[in-house]
């Protein structure tokens, strides 16, 4: 039998990386701005962030992501002297769909596009050394032991966004629905709402059973729910909030490393300091040092590796 054989059409193709940044940011950091030939784009994970592209300011929040096109002149840093997280990804694709992005350059990401932008993350962490969020990361530099396609996934990952994105011209993506629609399921809000009042309470000494008799729900329940809501464990992860909270209030430089301590309910400035060393790779006062170096990196245009 004869078979035919269909040749897959390829819209557009990322085959270079340039650079890949997962950075937290001080909160007087400001960029002075470059341009280059090739494309770049800065995703808000935590904070609000300005940018000026050829002239033309924009604001960003949480969730919003920023293109640039290349040879366009951009500029920018933290906005309301909030402690910026953003990523920043550079690549080159010469297809001429692209060029939607000249013309729609600010998207706030929807449900289904943050997750392949998690999934992109992920394999960026896997696929080089030092990993994307690394202090030491300088220029990508492939990882030995890295697992199986994580490079080929990053590029797989980045044109899937690339073409959700662009479909958006042809099929608007519906407004997500209100917060009291999102969460019709039990397990969803009971995780949520615990969650939000861990944000609210980091500086006391919570444990499961408090909170199982607060939001009167059995700890197999609250496990459970808080396993699928978050991927992580319920004290693991109010320990991720409290050290999260602890890098930023140490980027916004208002508080000393004491007064941090307290603040956030540790017992003693050494133990906050142990556990801050556990989980980032560093003292306090070597990630505060880190972040201002790399801050004088990046405005020296260390950004424009090519």
């Amino acid at each position: 039998m004869d078979y035919a054989k269909f040749e897959l059409r390829e819209e557009l193709a990322v085959r270079k990386l340039i650079t890949f940044f997962y950075r937290e940011m001080p909160k007087d950091y400001f960029f002075e701005g470059e341009k280059h030939d090739f494309w770049e784009i800065v995703f808000v994970d935590k904070g609000e962030w300005d940018v000026t592209v050829d002239g033309k300011p924009f604001h960003l929040e949480q969730g919003d992501l920023v293109f640039y096109g290349p040879n366009e002149f951009h500029r920018g840093g933290a906005a309301q002297r909030s402690t910026p997280n953003v990523i920043i990804l550079t690549f080159e694709c010469d297809s001429p769909a692209m060029g939607y992005f000249a013309e729609n350059r600010v998207f706030r990401l929807d449900e289904r596009e943050r997750a392949i932008y998690a999934s992109l993350v992920r394999a960026g962490l896997d696929a080089f050394d030092p990993p994307i969020d690394s202090p030491r990361m300088r220029r990508l530099s492939r990882r030995a032991d890295a697992p199986f396609g994580s490079e080929q996934l990053i590029r797989n990952h980045l044109e899937n966004l690339l073409i959700h994105l662009i479909r958006r011209k042809r099929a608007p993506v519906a407004a997500e629905k209100p917060a009291s629609a999102v969460k019709e399921n039990k397990d969803h809000v009971i995780a949520a709402d615990v969650a939000e009042y861990m944000k609210t309470h980091m500086a006391d000494d919570l444990t499961v059973d408090e909170l199982c008799r607060r939001f009167r729900v059995s700890r197999t329940l609250l496990k459970t729910a808080f396993k699928q809501h978050t991927g992580q464990g319920v004290l693991e992860y109010f320990n991720h909030l409290k050290l999260e909270r602890a890098k930023s209030l140490i980027r916004e430089e208002r508080l000393n490393y004491t007064e941090i301590a307290e603040a956030l309910g540790y017992s003693s400035i050494h133990y906050f300091s142990r556990q801050f060393k556990k989980t980032t790779g560093m003292t306090p006062t070597e990630y505060a040092r880190s972040v201002k170096l790399r801050a004088l990196d990046d405005q020296s245009g260390c950004w424009d590796l090519s």
